[in-house]
């Protein structure tokens, strides 16, 4: 069965190694094969990939692009460990990826690892700003 995929006017669509630039409408596109394919949405380059979770996602990306789980490893693992020593909490999440390039569906894997920076940013968005109150502030009021 052929992937169904709609690209906006001036949408990107990475296919192999590949990418097609669509034109001024719609367009419908079905694609039969096995090619790594990404809409424009979905790719980070080295200057997008500004966070820890972003970086993972990276380094699969690369590995889903290439079909080649060595392209990344080294870097992959190290930036995971690194990762789970700062965020510790994400091991489940960490786990799926894992088990997703062991299995060879880095398709997959690149999904979970674009849950581990939905997860990153969660956690940031909940660390408190400015500096804490500290007791000696209630004093002289």
């Amino acid at each position: 069965m052929a992937l169904k995929v709609e690209l906006k006017p001036g949408e990107k669509l990475l296919v192999g190694n590949c990418i097609i630039t669509n034109a001024d409408q719609r367009t419908r596109l079905f694609i039969d094969g096995k090619s790594p394919i990404l809409r424009e949405k979905d790719i980070l380059t080295n200057a997008t990939a500004t966070t820890p979770a972003k970086r993972i996602y990276l380094a699969v990306q690369l590995m889903y692009i290439d079909e080649d789980i060595s392209t990344g490893r080294e870097t992959y693992f190290g930036l995971i460990n690194d990762f789970l020593e700062a965020v510790p909490s994400s091991i489940e999440i960490v786990n799926e990826i894992n088990n997703e390039i062991l299995t060879g569906a880095l398709y997959k894997a690149l999904k979970a690892a674009h849950r581990l920076i939905e997860y990153e940013q969660d956690l940031l968005n909940h660390v408190p700003t400015g500096r804490p109150r500290l007791p000696a502030d209630d004093q002289g009021s």
